[in-house]
């Protein structure tokens, strides 16, 4: 099968809004024969499309199914580079695991790995996520950006904002940031956010930026130990959200706060961060590897570090840390 010419007729139905294609006029620009279009048309019709055959004038795409492939993500994706590479999977193990072995056989920057659902997805610290088909987004998006191995952590952030803010633009929700990787609305998660980076001594190769989200998962979705801390947008919304709409605006934020955090530092990212944080100002417990420490958040560093003011005055940079809000 040749994946690009059948990407290819997909955008083109999606285009043409109601007029008809001529599937002999696709054969003859990708040298193929009418009968080689007629059985991609017969695949996007088991895939769920609705397609109709208009006698003399070619297809026309009826309906479509909540599918979040290339085709339907392209409708509404509005960047330059993130996503204008989608590698599409109705399953997999993990979109982290495949992201990462592409980045380093060389795929270009901004390759956008997704799947409609995960059998072994994970989230921090190798911990498992549940990924349910066709209820959540579960993806990876390969970034190359100008950046020094130091300032790598910081995409987590830097993907945190993007994400709240693509929710308000879809939904409307205000989601709130939970350092350092957490999405939480009302109180509850709906979002993790997983970055790898691969990197020389000097230069970042690549970061993999994971982006786990609960979208139209219902209160039943969830397992019983999650439900009284896990929700989704549909849950907190109470309407079914386009997913494909969504991955777009988050792409489009994502390009557009990598490329601020490349041209003027993390401070105006800082900025954006704290304003939907909802740990600053309240009292926590850090849980790390070989310590456990309470204190108040103040905020985070110019490096990304959570500080935290202990009971005796001094101030703790934290990089990593399960957080426990007490307050």
């Amino acid at each position: 099968m040749n994946t690009n010419v059948k990407d290819e007729l997909l955008k083109r139905l999606f285009e043409s809004q109601g007029t008809p294609i001529s599937g002999q006029e696709v054969a003859d620009e990708f040298g193929l024969s009418r009968t080689a279009i007629w059985k991609y048309i017969k695949e996007f019709e088991e895939e769920g499309y609705e397609i109709a055959s208009i006698r003399k004038k070619g297809y026309v795409l009826i309906s479509s199914p909540d599918r979040v492939n290339a085709a339907n993500i392209h409708k509404f994706l509005q960047t330059k580079t993130y996503g204008k590479v989608i590698d599409y999977y109705n399953s997999c193990e993990s979109t982290q695991n495949i992201a990462h072995d592409a980045a380093q056989a060389g795929a270009s920057d901004g390759t956008l790995v997704v799947s409609e659902e995960q059998t072994a997805g994970k989230g921090r610290l190798s911990r498992p996520w549940n990924s349910a088909a066709k209820k959540g987004i579960w993806m990876s998006l390969i970034v190359r950006p100008s950046l020094i191995p130091q300032q790598a952590p910081q995409m987590t952030l830097v993907a945190a904002v993007a994400v709240v803010r693509a929710i308000e633009t879809v939904t409307g929700v205000e989601a709130m940031i939970k350092w350092p990787n957490d999405i939480l609305i009302n109180g509850k998660k709906m979002t993790g956010i997983l970055t790898e980076l691969q990197s020389e001594p000097d230069r970042v190769k690549a970061i993999v930026l994971g982006i786990g989200m609960n979208v139209n998962h219902d209160e039943e979705d969830f397992p019983m130990e999650l439900k009284e801390i896990a929700t989704s947008l549909k849950i907190e919304s109470g309407m079914e959200i386009d997913r494909s709409k969504l991955i777009a605006e988050i792409l489009g934020f994502l390009e557009l706060y990598t490329g601020m955090y490349e041209k003027h530092g993390f401070g105006p990212i800082k900025l954006l961060w704290e304003s939907y944080s909802n740990t600053a100002g309240k009292r926590i417990r850090a849980v790390m590897l070989h310590e456990t420490i309470e204190g108040t958040a103040l905020g985070i560093s110019e490096d990304g570090l959570l500080e935290l003011q202990l009971d005796d005055g001094t101030v703790r940079g934290i990089y990593s840390a399960d957080i426990v809000i007490k307050d």
